[in-house]
C-alpha cells in the first residue's frame, strides 16, 4: 500500500530538513527529567517571565483593561487602576472596532502602527511611515513573512551570521532556500569582517546559488556582541555593492549591558550615510515584544518596517499578511504600550522607569557574573555579553571526551550538555545548534536566572565541568588550558 499523505515517508522533505535546536533534543530531554520530578533550569531560551521575571505594572493595567471593557464603566474603576492607565485603554479601545475580539487590518492597527513609526523618528532621527510597517504575531513571523518573499527555489541564499539564531536556518530550510554561512570571529568579541562575506559569496556563487539577502543579529543572538557604527556602515555599503537586502534583527537593542557600543540601528546609519545608498539599498528591521525589559515572550507581538520596498513588493508582502487575517491584537496593544510608555508628569512614570530600570541594572550584573563565572572554570573560555540574554561560552572538550561522545554518537557539545543536565538540572543549547568552526564547541545559557540563584547556578556548573575535566583529561599528555 501506498503511504498516506501524512506519513514520515511522504512528508515535505524541507520540512524534514529544518532543525531548530533551541527546542531539541536537550530540551526534550529536560522536560522528561522534569516529569521524573528533577528540578529542571531552563536556560536554553530567551523566556524572562518563566525565569521569575515580574510583568511591568502599566502595560498589563492597560490590557487588563482593554481586555474587560466594562471594568471602564464601574464606578469603582479608579479605585483599582490609575487614571492614565484608564485613558490609555479608552485610547487602544478606539483605534479597534469591536475591541480586542474583533480582527484588525491584515498589517495591525493604524494608531499602533503611527506610534511605532513615531517611536522610529525619535529613536533614528528620520521620520517612518505607518504604511511601511507592519506588526506580526512576534517578530519570528515577520522574519518568515520576508524569507518567502526573498526565496525562490534552493538556488536562492541568504548569507546569516554563523553562529546563528537557528530561526533563520530552519525557515530558509522550509522555504526551500540555501544558508550561506557568514563566520563571526571568537577572538575578536564575535566581530565581522566584510572580506569574510565577500568569501562566503564567492563560494556560495562558484557553487551556482545566488545571494539574495543578508541577516544581522544586533545585538547578537546567541554570541551577544553589539555592532558599532563603523561596523553597521562597512555591512551597509556590501549589500549596496552586492544588491541584497539587508535583513536587521534588533529584537534586543534595549538589552545592552556595556557604556562603549551603544545600540544604533541599521535604518540610523543608512540615513545618515545619505546618496544614493540610503534612497536605493533595501532594508527590512524587526523588533519584539518578547525581550528587552518588557520580556512578554508569550504575548507574540512584533512588527517590520520596511525601507526602500517598491510599492508593488509591499502589496505582495500585504497579501500574504492578509492569509493569516490579522495580527493578533491584545499583542498590538502591548506593541503599542511599548514604544509610547508612560511619560514624565504621567502618574504611572515614575514606577515604570523604577521597575524597568531595575530589570535591566541586575541583567547587566547576571551578564558579568555569568562571564566570569564561565571564566573561572577549567577549559572554559567566554566573551562579556555586550547585549542581548546569552552567554555563548566555548568548552575545549579533552580528545577522550570527543571519542567518548562519538562512542555514544552524540556531536561532542551536545554528549556535555546532556551530562550537565543529568548532573545539575541546567538546560542549554548545545553550540553545534547556532553553528560553529570545526572542532570548536559551545553552549548557550540565558543570563535570565533569577539574580539571587545565579551565584548557585554558576557554582553547580563549575563543579560539573571541573569534575567532567578531571574525568576526560589524559593528564599524560593533555595540557590543561
Amino acid at each position: 500500500m501506498s503511504p498516506k499523505a501524512l506519513d514520515y515517508e511522504s512528508l515535505n522533505e524541507n520540512l524534514k530538513k529544518a532543525q531548530y535546536a533551541v527546542r531539541g533534543e536537550l530540551y526534550l530531554r529536560a522536560s522528561e527529567l522534569q516529569k521524573e520530578g528533577k528540578k529542571i533550569i531552563f536556560t536554553n531560551v530567551g523566556n524572562p517571565h518563566a525565569l521569575g521575571q515580574k510583568p511591568l505594572t502599566f502595560p498589563r493595567q492597560v490590557v487588563a483593561l482593554c481586555q474587560a471593557p466594562f471594568l471602564l464603566d464601574d464606578p469603582n474603576v479608579g479605585l483599582l487602576f490609575p487614571a492614565d492607565a484608564i485613558a490609555r485603554a479608552k485610547h487602544y479601545l478606539s483605534y479597534t472596532s469591536g475591541g480586542l475580539g474583533a480582527y484588525s487590518d491584515s498589517r495591525g492597527l493604524p494608531g499602533v502602527r503611527k506610534e511605532v513609526a513615531d517611536f522610529i523618528g525619535r529613536r533614528d532621527g528620520y521620520p517612518s511611515d505607518p504604511e511601511l510597517i507592519f506588526l506580526t504575531d512576534g517578530a519570528s513571523k515577520g522574519v518568515m513573512q520576508l524569507l518567502n518573499a526573498i526565496i525562490r527555489g534552493e538556488g536562492d541564499g541568504v548569507l546569516v551570521p554563523v553562529p546563528q539564531y537557528p530561526l533563520y536556518s530552519a525557515a530558509i530550510a522550509l522555504f526551500g532556500g540555501s544558508l550561506v554561512p557568514y563566520y563571526l570571529e571568537e577572538t575578536a568579541n564575535w566581530g565581522l569582517d566584510v572580506a569574510d562575506l565577500r568569501q562566503s559569496v564567492a563560494h556560495a556563487r562558484a557553487k551556482g546559488i545566488t545571494v539574495r539577502a543578508m541577516v544581522i543579529i544586533n545585538p547578537g543572538n546567541p554570541t551577544g556582541q553589539c555592532l558599532s557604527e563603523a561596523n553597521l556602515r562597512e555591512i551597509l555599503r556590501f549589500c549596496y555593492q552586492e544588491n541584497l537586502v539587508l535583513l536587521g534583527d534588533e529584537v534586543y537593542q534595549q538589552n545592552i549591558y556595556q557604556d562603549e557600543r551603544p545600540f544604533i540601528s541599521a535604518r540610523k546609519v543608512l540615513m545618515d550615510m545619505g546618496g544614493p545608498i540610503s534612497r536605493e539599498l533595501q532594508l527590512v528591521s524587526f523588533h519584539s515584544v518578547s525581550k528587552g525589559y518588557w520580556g512578554e515572550c508569550g504575548q507574540r507581538g512584533g512588527y517590520f518596517e520596511m525601507t526602500n520596498i517598491p510599492p508593488r513588493s509591499v502589496e505582495e508582502i500585504y497579501k500574504v499578511a492578509s492569509i493569516s487575517l490579522s495580527p493578533n491584537v491584545p499583542a498590538q496593544i502591548f506593541m503599542g504600550l511599548m514604544v509610547n510608555p508612560p511619560k514624565p508628569g504621567d502618574i504611572s512614570y515614575d514606577q515604570f522607569v523604577r521597575e524597568s530600570k531595575g530589570i535591566l541594572e541586575s541583567l547587566r550584573r547576571r551578564a558579568r557574573i555569568m562571564t566570569d563565572g564561565f571564566n573561572s572554570c577549567r577549559n572554559v573560555v567566554c566573551n562579556f555579553t555586550e547585549g542581548a540574554m546569552y552567554s555563548f561560552p566555548q568548552i575545549r572538550l579533552p580528545p577522550r571526551a570527543i571519542e567518548a561522545a562519538k562512542k555514544a554518537r552524540k556531536v561532542a557539545d551536545v554528549f556535555y550538555c546532556l551530562k550537565l543536565l543529568e548532573a545539575t538540572g541546567i538546560s542549554t543549547v548545545p553550540g553545534s545548534g547556532f553553528g560553529q568552526k570545526e572542532g570548536v564547541f559551545h553552549l548557550r545559557t540565558t543570563i535570565l536566572p533569577a539574580e539571587e540563584d545565579m551565584p548557585e547556578i554558576m557554582a553547580s556548573f563549575k563543579k560539573f565541568n571541573d569534575e567532567f575535566m578531571e574525568q576526560y583529561e589524559d593528564h599524560r599528555g593533555y595540557s590543561r588550558m
